[in-house]
């Protein structure tokens, strides 16, 4: 295989393939520890700054809790649609010519696998990350989320950036 390092991937490929494994890692690890050595199930919500809480939400639905529904069905089709959308990803990721993209796709696939896992091991996604801020007597609160959550978006984010003010496409001739 032409270019392909020692381990038979193409060098353009590896950092997209380690950005999913390590946000798929600390995910995993972070839900882990605060499910079973932290306990955050039976310490409720803990504030660590006047803006940031740890919380425990199980999130049946999508992105910020979108369409929740339990039934078996629904979390299948949820799956389905899941695993589809990673197949579409990574390959979009094996045909991406910039260095941002490939990582851009490799944190919103380990993210997305990352949110998978919860739901095959526990029905839900397991969230935990709250910012607010309160004017006055009023708390406004940000939508309880995790790191596969935040790699999903700063991925996406990162695509936008490559696509709107990344390098130029060579002009056809």
């Amino acid at each position: 295989m032409e270019g392909a390092g020692s381990d038979g991937l193409s060098p353009h490929l590896r950092p997209g393939i380690n950005a999913a494994i390590v946000v798929l890692a600390l995910d995993q690890a972070s839900k882990l520890w605060l499910l079973n050595v932290f306990d955050i199930a039976h310490r409720g919500a803990v504030k660590l700054t006047p803006f940031f809480d740890l919380v425990l939400a199980w999130n049946v639905g999508i992105s910020f809790g979108w369409f929740q529904n339990e039934s078996p069905i629904a979390q299948i089709s949820l799956m389905v649609i899941k695993a589809v959308a990673v197949i579409v990803l990574a390959v979009w990721m094996a045909w991406s010519r910039t260095l941002i993209a490939t990582v851009a796709l490799g944190l919103i696939i380990g993210g997305a696998v990352g949110n998978a896992i919860d739901r095959l091991a526990y029905g839900a996604v397991v969230d935990f990350a709250l910012f607010h801020v309160q004017f006055g007597e009023k708390t406004y609160n940000w939508y309880v989320f995790n790191l596969a959550d935040a790699a999903i978006v700063a991925g996406v984010a990162a695509l936008l950036y490559d696509s709107l003010l990344g390098v130029p496409a060579a002009k056809a001739p």
